[in-house]
């Protein structure tokens, strides 16, 4: 059989979990220069950033009614993600 080189090959350990979130994590407001983490939730396929910023932090740029836009340092760049309110918490929150 071909070895596979998906999207989201090598991902079966950090895409699965038994936690289950509630409406509050949807319904949290953020605004530009809020710092979050990237916390992918595999239950919600659209929206999913890459696993390669699964843990990091970012800051807000840009709201929408979806989607959050982040600004997430990688190296000596500064990358742009653009992730669903599921995918992102705030720091040092629940």
């Amino acid at each position: 059989m071909a070895k596979s080189h998906g999207y989201r090959r090598g991902t079966r350990a950090l895409l699965s979990t038994n936690e289950k979130k509630g409406l509050s994590s949807l319904l949290r407001e953020y605004s530009p220069n809020d710092r979050v983490v990237i916390k992918i939730d595999p239950s919600q396929v659209k929206g999913m950033p890459h696993r390669r910023f699964n843990g990091l932090v970012g800051v807000v740029t840009e709201t929408g009614r979806r989607t959050i836009t982040l600004e997430v340092p990688v190296g000596d760049k500064m990358k742009k993600v653009i992730a669903r309110k599921e995918h992102v918490a705030p720091l040092g929150g629940s």
